[in-house]
């Protein structure tokens, strides 16, 4: 497994940070089918989805509803990155005039989600997951951590952590 740390500017639009934004370029294949269950402004060619109807997206669902679209083992990978934290996903809900339910708080929200890119992400598939920890999809769902990216954006804001995981079967 590899480890870089960098340093960046932070920047709510996460694959707008460089070394992100690299990272991303390195293992993604435009001539394969990746998805992007929160997408905001991600440019990147793949099969985008945001809950927010002001994003240039391919579909407005609620991301659950976006990955339940894919049968298993059909997509060649995932770029998940998620609201951070309760709120971040607050101001994401209340930025559309929606109430952040209970669920959405806890855990089992974001475990929802990872049961199911663990489910549709073909073997050899990559997932790229942004967030607060390394946790990514999980070696318990199949997956082996490639590369991890620290990249710190200074005293008075939190690191973002991009996991890069292969799922090993199915």
């Amino acid at each position: 497994m590899k480890i870089n740390r960098v340093w960046a500017m932070p920047n709510k639009n996460t694959f707008k940070i460089k070394p992100i934004h690299e990272l991303i370029e390195k293992y993604m294949d435009s001539n394969k089918i990746w998805i992007d269950p929160f997408a905001r402004t991600n440019q990147f060619k793949c099969i985008t989805n945001d809950l927010n109807t002001n994003f240039n997206t391919d579909y407005n669902l609620e991301s659950l509803d976006f990955l339940n679209m894919f049968e298993s083992n059909y997509v060649d990978g995932v770029l998940f990155d998620p609201p951070y934290s309760p709120r971040q996903m607050k101001e994401s809900y209340q930025s559309i005039g929606l109430k952040m339910t209970q669920e959405q708080t806890q855990s089992r929200f974001y475990s929802k989600r990872k049961a199911k890119i663990a489910k549709i992400l073909k073997p050899n598939g990559v997932c790229i997951s942004f967030g607060w920890n390394s946790n990514g999809i999980g070696k318990t769902k199949g997956f082996e951590i490639i590369e991890i990216l620290l990249v710190s954006h200074g005293s008075n804001h939190n690191d973002t952590i991009c996991t890069v995981e292969r799922k090993l079967f199915t």
